[in-house]
Formats: structure tokens, C-alpha cells, sequence
């Protein structure tokens, strides 16, 4: 009897996998077929919006736009496997970056801002102030700072979630509920293991939540970061598909980056059921 559960278990697991590979294949199914369907109709010009069967069908030829040089538009003379994969590990490897910092960084000054107040008092008026500011408005400051190269990208995704998590930090500290403070107060607790042992295991649920709504936001400004020549990366492919009017080398780097981005909210999630492992698996794969 007791072999049954685990088995009964590790089906329903199966069973949900299968159910969501299943929407998932359909989901993509029924936009891809609706995009051929409008070009089979003659609905989209296919050098306007060329359907998947055309532009995924060019790999090798558009994955040699995929130069790891700084060069814009400049024809890699490594295989098209190679090139397309030191792009996206370029692109990828900022996007780490900037947002281990930018979230090492928020959540350390948004403990100190509660932590202590006159440090709260003094910096909370200027990053409430700085927060709504776009991050695409940071690039000119970026590139005056820092230059041609990785930091500026680095510091737009750092930039982009810095102000945002900081304040998400304050707000989930905020809410915190008074039982669990008065519990480890009774228990003798002091004000620094409080907040290193009740307040942060109490908020990370929440502030992973917030990175990985922010993930999708800082591929984003990295794409706009490389456009502008700060690097190589995918986004230096978006603005060479622009400038060459290249609709299916359009359409291809944003497959890609579309796919990447997936499988880096995938591995986040799985850090995050790691990291937090006091939290129910269920109450995880909904965050």
C-alpha cells in the first residue's frame, strides 16, 4: 500500500505535465497556423510578415548575421551554430548579470531603508522619486558613465529592476504579519534575527514573484541596449534586420528571443523552488 501513493503521485505529476505540453503545443498551433492561413489567403505579404514556414526554413542563411563582433552587420565567418549561440550567450550573460546585482542590491537597500530609519529617511524620498523614471531614459546616462561595451547593458538591466524591487521590498517588509514578529520577539529574538530570520523567509516568496515579472522587462531594455550599438547581442540583430528591412531576420531573432526568454523564467522558477524550500511546491508553481 504504501508504493501506491508515490506511483499515484508521480502520474498526476505526469498527467499535469502532459496537459500543459498539450495547451502549450495547441496555443502555439493555432497562432502559427492563423499566420500561414493569412498568407495562404494572400492576407500578409510575405515580405512584410513572412509565416514560419519561410523564415524558420532560412536558418543557416540568417544565422550568419549572428556575429559576435561589435561590427553592426558584419557576416560571421564561424558556423552558423556557433555564431547563433555566442549571440544569445552574449545577450543572456548581461541579462544574469543585471539582474543578480539589481536584486542583491534592492533587496539589501530595501532591508537597510526599514532596518534603519534615518537611512530610510534620507534615501526613500529620492528613490520614490527615481522610480517612475523609464529605464530607456537611463541609456545616455549609461553610455556617458560606462561607455561602449557590457557595464552600460549590465546597468540598464540593473536599473530597470533596482528601483522597482527596492520599493516592492519596503512594501513586502510593510506587510509583514504582526504574529510572526510577535512570535520570535516572545521567543526572544533579536531586531537583526528577526529581520535575517522571520521578515526575509516571510517576503522572498513575494520578491521572487516581482523578478520574475521584471525578467521579461529586462530582456526588454537589453535589447535596446545592443540596438544602440552597445554591444553585440540580439538586439544588435533586431536593428540590423531593421536597417536591411529583413522582415524573416526580424521575425527569426524575435523566435529566439522569445525562446530564451521561456527557458530563463523556467530556470528562475526552478531557483525559486530551491531557494524557498519552506514553501509548499503547489503555493511555488503558482507564484
Amino acid at each position: 500500500m504504501p508504493a501506491v501513493v508515490p506511483t499515484t503521485a508521480r502520474r498526476r505529476r505526469a498527467a499535469r505535465g502532459l496537459a500543459v505540453v498539450f495547451w502549450w503545443v495547441l496555443s502555439l498551433g493555432c497562432f502559427a497556423g492563423l499566420w500561414e492561413a493569412a498568407w495562404a489567403l494572400g492576407l500578409a505579404d510575405p515580405l512584410l510578415l513572412p509565416p514560419p514556414h519561410i523564415f524558420l526554413a532560412r536558418f543557416s542563411d540568417q544565422a550568419q548575421a549572428f556575429s559576435s563582433s561589435d561590427v553592426i552587420g558584419e557576416v560571421s565567418s564561424s558556423g552558423a551554430y556557433m555564431a547563433l549561440l555566442t549571440t544569445i550567450v552574449a545577450s543572456s550573460l548581461r541579462v544574469i548579470a543585471g539582474l543578480a546585482l539589481g536584486f542583491v542590491c534592492s533587496v539589501s537597500m530595501g532591508l537597510l531603508i526599514r532596518y534603519f530609519k534615518p537611512f530610510g529617511n534620507l534615501t526613500l524620498p529620492t528613490i520614490t522619486l527615481l522610480a517612475p523614471i523609464s529605464p530607456i531614459a537611463w541609456l545616455p546616462v549609461a553610455i556617458f558613465v560606462f561607455g561602449i561595451g557590457n557595464p552600460p547593458a549590465i546597468f540598464m538591466v540593473f536599473i530597470s529592476l533596482f528601483f522597482v524591487m527596492t520599493l516592492s521590498t519596503i512594501s513586502q517588509i510593510d506587510s509583514v504579519s504582526r504574529t510572526y514578529l510577535n512570535v520570535g520577539a516572545i521567543m526572544g529574538a533579536s531586531r537583526r534575527q528577526l529581520f535575517l530570520h522571520v521578515i526575509v523567509p516571510a517576503i522572498l516568496p513575494s520578491l521572487f514573484m516581482t523578478l520574475r515579472m521584471n525578467l521579461f522587462g529586462a530582456w526588454m531594455v537589453v535589447l535596446v541596449a545592443e540596438a544602440t550599438g552597445v554591444g553585440s547581442g540580439l538586439g544588435q540583430i533586431v536593428m540590423l534586420a531593421r536597417n536591411t528591412f529583413n522582415s524573416s531576420l526580424s521575425f527569426f531573432t524575435m523566435t529566439l528571443i522569445g525562446i530564451v526568454g521561456f527557458l530563463f523564467d523556467v530556470a528562475l522558477r526552478q531557483v525559486q523552488n530551491r531557494v524557498l524550500f519552506w514553501v509548499p511546491p503547489s503555493a511555488v508553481g503558482r507564484l
